[in-house]
């Protein structure tokens, strides 16, 4: 990368910002968005390119750390390691906590270079093909991504994909943007003001996979520590030849997760959400996922790292920030007068090769702080639960009251949701489908509503274009799978039946 004048603070400086990023990752309610937020201002004493290496470590360790307590605790750091509880933790719960770890360490990796390569070599024909992504093109994606609700519903579909739909109305309260009515919310009172912008994705995340649990340890009691228990009697290590056969689920998932970080506004929640469902579809062993399978892990991991490289695409070569993160970055470019766009690579070839390599060195960098020291960091699964939960309800609460710069209605929804689905779960309703609808209902109307008015009310626009249908028929082999695979059991009951008639 010739013309870089290069400097070791560039190195320091990416290394602390991929330590704190790292530590706002670990812990719920804290994301990478907030971290570069906080340390925006520090970028007004450096030049750019320190700034960046700072930024870019804080970006890359922010999406990374999240995996620590998605694995040990079932608590996903970051909205985009919701997968990665999946098998993650029951892997954990097994007595393969660090081993779970390093496989996701490894696979955010792999994920962070897959997409640091299509940054480098295809950013500006990956920009011209997503700008033809109109409305209807990004509502079947996030149709598509939804899709996982059916795949996570074997054993009670029905029950799964109406808990589904629950997320998506909650997820519409509050202000229509359209109109600026409220809707689904009071009419008066203090509570309107609290919920004119509905309910904030992060409180609820907490609630749902924090206090949940947590509720249903007090309701069985803490005298035992399963956490300990299954260390101790940890049999099984990371060996690299665990990964042996997971080269396909490594490339389709990065490639996922860079293609949606291409998309502005879909976000690393769909994007881990989309790989997921798509490992489940192709695996050999679809009926292993979810109770511990390594290719579910990897799928989570590397599509939501595949992300960082893959939201920067939008934002330097159309101005257009890939996701919160880098709309935060935005901020950082403007700080030093420089603009991003359609000209940004041209007017600045020595910039563009900084943040290549600081991309690249960030992904070292988190390998390194994660992989290595991970047996240590695992030991937070020793504590006591007795110990352990109330600090992790202190950190909540800190994580859901500073989630909207200080505000105790998201506290109160923490609350809120974390109660009412301990009570819900009891029914029948299940966590993941309605927090998948949750998060991608508010789009899902969005994207619709533009393609409506685009067409002049007319249906056929969603019928109208190449890419579309296509996207239709992915939609349709992934249902059509999900229904197949989730009536396996009962097709291999009857055949039995039959033979030993």
């Amino acid at each position: 990368m010739g013309g870089i004048t290069f400097q070791f603070q560039y190195l320091l400086m990416s290394l602390l910002g991929v330590g704190v990023g790292i530590i706002f990752g670990a812990l719920p309610g804290m994301t990478a968005t907030m971290a570069i937020a906080i340390f925006l201002p520090l970028t007004y004493a450096y030049d750019l390119n320190t700034s960046l290496y700072l930024l870019l470590g804080l970006y890359v360790g922010g999406i990374s750390g999240g995996l620590i307590p998605a694995i040990l605790v079932n608590i996903p750091g970051t909205p985009s390691s919701i997968c990665t509880g999946f098998d993650g933790h029951p892997m954990a719960m097994r007595g393969e906590g660090e081993r779970a770890l390093k496989i996701g360490i490894t696979a955010s990796f792999i994920g962070g270079m897959v997409s640091l390569v299509f940054l480098w070599f295809f950013t500006p024909p990956l920009a011209k093909f997503a700008i033809n992504f109109g409305a209807v093109e990004k509502f079947l994606i996030i149709l598509f991504a939804m899709t996982i609700i059916a795949a996570l519903s074997k054993g009670d579909m029905l029950m799964g994909i109406f808990s589904g739909f629950v997320g998506v109305l909650i997820s519409l309260m509050g202000n229509f943007a359209y109109n600026g009515m409220n809707r689904m919310i009071p009419t008066s009172g203090i509570l309107k003001l609290k919920m004119r912008n509905g309910f904030a994705l992060l409180p609820v995340m907490i609630g749902l996979f924090a206090l949940m649990q947590i509720f249903q340890e007090a309701e069985t009691g803490m005298k035992e520590n399963d956490f300990k228990t299954n260390l101790d009697t940890q049999t099984r290590k990371f060996k690299f030849s665990d990964l042996k056969g997971q080269g396909i689920n490594f490339i389709r998932s990065a490639i996922i997760g860079t293609f949606v970080g291409v998309l502005p506004g879909v976000g690393g929640s769909a994007a881990s959400l989309l790989s997921y469902s798509q490992a489940k579809n192709f695996s050999k062993h679809p009926e292993e996922l979810g109770k511990g399978s390594v290719e579910g892990l990897v799928a989570s991991e590397c599509a939501n790292n595949g992300l960082t490289g893959g939201a920067l695409i939008p934002l330097l070569s159309l101005g257009i920030p890939g996701d919160s993160t880098t709309a935060v970055l935005v901020g950082a470019f403007l700080l030093q007068g420089v603009t991003v766009g359609p000209l940004f690579i041209s007017e600045n070839p020595i910039l563009w090769k900084s943040i290549l390599l600081g991309l690249f060195i960030a992904n070292i960098f988190m390998f390194i702080l994660m992989f290595y020291p991970i047996k240590w960091i695992s030991k937070i699964i020793n504590l006591p639960k007795g110990r352990l939960y109330p600090v992790i309800i202190l950190l909540c609460v800190v994580g859901a009251y500073s989630a909207n710069n200080g505000n105790m209605f998201d506290v109160w929804s923490m609350i809120l949701f974390g109660f009412g689905f301990y009570i819900l779960n009891k029914f029948g309703m299940t966590t993941a489908p309605f927090l998948i609808g949750f998060i991608l209902g508010k789009n899902l109307e969005e994207y619709f509503i533009d393609a409506i008015q685009g067409s002049g009310g007319s249906l056929g626009i969603f019928f109208s274009s190449t890419i579309g249908n296509v996207i239709w028929v992915l939609i349709a082999v992934s249902i059509f799978y999900s229904i197949w695979d989730a009536t396996k059991d009962s097709r291999k009951a009857r055949k039995a039946a039959k033979a030993a008639k």
